[in-house]
């Protein structure tokens, strides 16, 4: 149960690397999967990957195909509701660190 609880917060983290990222510079999965990594995150592509196509469906993230290599690499950037999210998100979640800190 615990375990459930941890995955559907840190859910919600992984969104808002993402859109911060994506802000940043355009992203693609395995980078993500990598920084994510990085964080303490412990996430596989099979999961990120449908993540990044619900954001993009939710018109928070766009997506560029590339040819990288003779591969096509799918590169995401946030869209101006990615970037509202985004704003909204870190308001909240500075005030949340503010009261629990």
């Amino acid at each position: 149960m615990e375990n459930k609880v941890l995955r559907k917060l840190f859910l919600g983290f992984i969104h808002i690397h993402i859109l911060h990222h994506a802000k940043e510079e355009p992203v693609y999965g395995s980078w993500m999967v990598e920084e994510l990594h990085e964080h303490g995150y412990d996430i596989s592509a099979g999961t990120l990957y449908p993540i990044l196509h619900g954001m993009e469906k939710d018109g928070l993230l766009s997506r560029e195909d590339v040819n990288v290599e003779g591969k096509i690499r799918k590169y995401y950037r946030t869209t101006d509701k990615g970037d509202t999210v985004l704003r909204e998100a870190r308001a909240k979640a500075y005030e949340l660190f503010k009261e629990i800190k």
